[in-house]
């Protein structure tokens, strides 16, 4: 976790977001900094998705946005989309609540990785290749090498959501967004990711979104919590104020219905 002095790797500022004649985001500010993680909280359809969607350019057509996504100073809604793209993966990336999304199960973790490493880095097929195994040893997948000839089929859910993470920190991302990356994953699988994006974060410098419907994983992993309702941040702070002592009523309710209220 880094000081209080340190300058914002990403910013969004006045956020909104109009698709299909609905607005879904009325407004979002939220701020990462290196070395954190940010939770962002709140109910399905409050727009927690669609504002890590917005960061990364990957929002339906016809939506409209207004705001300012800045990754560091550059605003990432006023860039042309071959720009974007050249930034997707390699400066922000994203890992999705189910791996399968983004693992092709037709194609071996080894060429996913090194196909990624090729693209973005240039590496040659061997550097790719010493790349993907550094990166699965980091993600703490038993035997790489051996593992980077293998399929997603092959792999358990906790092992292909980790195995998602490599590939997205593959280039070396100053951000990272995690959307629901443990929801469909059992409690002790559940508490070995958060421990690894914990531990991702400490020791890279990465600056982390992690999206969330429950507050207990909040609990586990956050230093700053924001809370969303209707397309709107009710409530921003450090993780201990927020959970012990909310503000706004909303999260308080959303405490309220946490089981076993008193162990967060």
């Amino acid at each position: 976790m880094t000081d209080g002095d340190s300058v914002d790797v990403l910013r969004i500022s006045g956020l909104t977001l109009d698709l299909g004649g609905r607005r879904i985001l009325g407004g979002v500010d939220l701020a990462l900094r290196p070395g954190q993680v940010h939770g962002l909280a709140g109910e399905s359809g409050s727009g927690k998705t669609m504002t890590g969607l917005a960061a990364l350019g990957l929002l339906p057509p016809g939506a409209r946005t207004g705001g300012r996504i800045e990754l560091e100073g550059t605003d990432l809604l006023t860039l042309p989309a071959r720009q974007l793209a050249a930034l997707r993966g390699r400066s922000v990336s994203m890992v999705f609540q189910d791996p399968s999304t983004s693992l092709h199960p037709m194609l071996s973790i080894g060429h996913q990785l090194t196909d990624h490493l090729r693209h973005h880095l240039k590496l040659d097929r061997k550097a790719a290749k010493e790349r993907a195994a550094e990166l699965l040893t980091q993600v703490r997948i038993p035997n790489p090498r051996e593992a980077l000839g293998r399929y997603p089929h092959q792999f358990s859910g906790g092992m292909r959501q980790r195995i998602a993470i490599a590939i997205a920190l593959a280039c070396e991302p100053k951000v990272l967004i995690a959307d629901e990356p443990t929801t469909a994953l059992d409690v002790t699988v559940q508490a070995g990711v958060l421990r690894l994006l914990r531990g991702l974060c400490d020791d890279l410098g990465l600056a982390v979104l992690l999206v969330t419907h429950d507050l207990g994983v909040m609990s586990a992993i956050a230093d700053e919590v924001s809370v969303m309702r209707h397309g709107l941040v009710v409530e921003t702070g450090p993780r201990g104020r927020v959970l012990t002592e909310p503000q706004h009523a909303y999260t308080r309710q959303l405490l309220d219905a946490l089981p076993g209220r008193s162990t967060v």
